[in-house]
């Protein structure tokens, strides 16, 4: 495992900034941790030998209070880089983690409807919100740390090689052993912050399934059943904390262990050779000073290792998301936005579907012409077939969603100037009118315009407060029917501007007139000029249509 991933570094320009600003706020702190040793040795040096047996008891007050005012300013200097690192460690992880977040959901979006295992909407929203925040105290702690390692260390050990050579010796010789410790703990605890990761995402997918789904098993009496489920995943996540926190405390204690030994072994060395005169006594406290100094970056390393496994792992799971190909239509070329009036031209085009050993659509070839724009100049373009046939999937090819398994499209449908009505539309909380105009000002009378179009003034008739009359996330409060129309006039209004309408199924689960207002408005956005796809089964709309593209399916052989 490596502790710093060089990927976060080109993707996060604030880890860029924070790793130089690391390393200058090190350079500092291993300046005055020599400064503090040489400080602490002349103080207690000459009044040690002052004060001993045999000493004259003269001291130079002035040249002690210099070193106590030299020492008092590297305590104050050090305690201010300790500050500043978590200060600034802190900010810079936030603006890391939120530049990682926010490429992470775009590029989610990018990978389309249909994104390759790992990347389904729910294991990126685990990842985005808890999974990235191991981030911070992975650049808040660790990472500091290993650059002080790689600082302080080698520079205290100089030190110490100028002073006393035995000691210098003896902490080059036994400085390996805690990377050659943290190694053998890292391998044998290999995985175990991946497994807590995908357990956390395990348990992030089912609540957001069980919350998106909680009306359909309400409805069937089936909402207590996932409760069991639910609490062995937290189950599973929380042993796989503990898991974690266990490898934390356990690497922990034997890195202390192993560096307090190191220490000592200096520590014992200098006070035998202080007693039979092999060394001074000013460089030997100043050697028992720096010793610890050498390994406490190493000490702290070890004891936040366990950050620098989530958090790499949870860079690494970023990543993979990150090195998914985005989606683009039309083959091996880059899709060319449609303009009004050119034909699309399909040549063979083949989607394999997810799950199940059906091409759907199977080799498709289709020359679909568009609208021009301007009124009169409209097209109605119906997709026909059985259930299954792949119809909702060429859609997707069309907008340059979904990348075609085998054959070629020409161009896409510009989906940025596209107005989409599914079956069951999407209908967020508000008001009649602010689900409309989706927030725009929109004059009076073109409002009632959509609605005297689309068949929305008889519902809003039905209501008690007519357009200010409220509804429920997904259109709570409404028929099937009443949201259609809800629909159909939010894309007259608030998609005015968009020359491309897909409808699918819009037909669907409506009576005789809410048919015949929907045949009403198709028509409509025909004379406007506007193209209309349209997913259909019923005969009635492939009877407006200018053109009708017939698609099926085909069952492939299990290798």
């Amino acid at each position: 495992m490596r502790p710093l991933d060089p990927r976060l570094l080109r993707q996060a320009r604030a880890a860029r900034s924070y790793v130089l600003l690391t390393t200058v706020l090190g350079v500092a702190s291993a300046a005055l941790v020599v400064v503090q040793a040489f400080a602490i040795a002349n103080t207690l040096g000459p009044a040690i030998v002052a004060t001993s047996p045999g000493g004259d008891g003269a001291l130079d007050r002035a040249e002690i209070v210099r070193w106590l005012a030299v020492l008092a300013g590297a305590a104050v200097g050090r305690a201010a880089v300790a500050w500043a690192q978590e200060r600034y460690g802190r900010r810079a992880a936030t603006r890391v983690v939120a530049d990682l977040r926010e490429q992470v959901v775009e590029h989610a979006v990018t990978l389309g409807p249909r994104p390759p295992a790992g990347a389904a909407p729910s294991d990126v929203a685990t990842l985005a919100t808890r999974g990235l925040d191991d981030l911070e105290p992975y650049l808040v702690r660790f990472l500091p740390q290993l650059l002080l390692t790689a600082l302080v260390t080698p520079a205290t050990v100089l030190v110490v090689l100028g002073l006393d050579w035995v000691s210098a010796l003896i902490a080059v010789c036994t400085i390996p052993l805690v990377p050659f410790f943290m190694w053998l703990i890292g391998t044998m605890t290999a995985g175990t912050s991946e497994r807590r990761l995908a357990t956390v995402e395990r348990l992030g997918s089912q609540v957001l399934d069980l919350i998106a789904g909680l009306p359909t098993l309400r409805a069937f009496g089936r909402e207590i059943g996932p409760a069991a489920r639910v609490r062995a995943l937290g189950e599973s996540s929380r042993r796989a904390t503990l898991g974690t926190l266990r490898v934390a405390f356990l690497s922990g204690a034997v890195l202390e262990l192993l560096t307090t030994l190191c220490v000592a072994i200096i520590a014992v060395g200098v006070g035998l050779r202080l007693v039979h005169g092999g060394i001074e006594l000013v460089p030997a406290i100043a050697v028992l000073v720096l010793a610890p100094e050498i390994f406490l970056p190493l000490r702290r390393v070890g004891s936040e290792f366990h950050a620098s496994t989530d958090g790499v792992a949870a860079t690494q799971r970023a990543f993979a998301v990150l090195d998914l190909p985005a989606v683009a239509a039309g083959g091996e070329d880059a899709p060319t936005a449609a303009r009004p009036g050119p034909t699309l031209v399909l040549e063979n085009v083949t989607v394999r579907a997810p799950g199940r050993d059906v091409e759907a659509p199977a080799g498709l070839s289709a020359r679909i012409r568009l609208g021009t724009g301007v009124p009169g100049g409209g097209r109605v373009v119906a997709l026909r077939g059985p259930s299954g046939s792949g119809k909702s999937t060429l859609v997707l090819v069309l907008l340059g969603l979904l990348r075609p398994d085998a054959g070629t499209v020409s161009s896409t449908l510009p989906w940025e100037q596209v107005a989409w009505v599914p079956q069951r539309p999407a209908i967020g909380p508000g008001t009649v009118h602010d689900v409309v105009t989706d927030g725009r000002e929109v004059a009076p009378e073109t409002l009632a315009a959509a609605a005297a179009t689309t068949g929305l003034d008889a519902v809003l008739a039905d209501l008690p407060d007519g357009w200010e009359s409220r509804v429920g996330l997904g259109g709570v409060g409404m028929s099937v029917g009443q949201r259609q129309r809800v629909a159909l006039a939010r894309t007259l209004v608030a998609g005015a501007d968009r020359p491309v309408v897909v409808l699918d199924e819009p037909t669907a689960h409506l009576d005789a007139r809410g048919e015949q207002v929907v045949l009403e408005t198709v028509r409509t956005w025909r004379d406007a000029g506007r193209t209309v796809v349209v997913v259909a089964h019923r005969a009635s709309l492939l009877a407006v249509a200018d053109q009708v593209v017939d698609v099926v399916a085909r069952e492939v052989a299990r290798a």
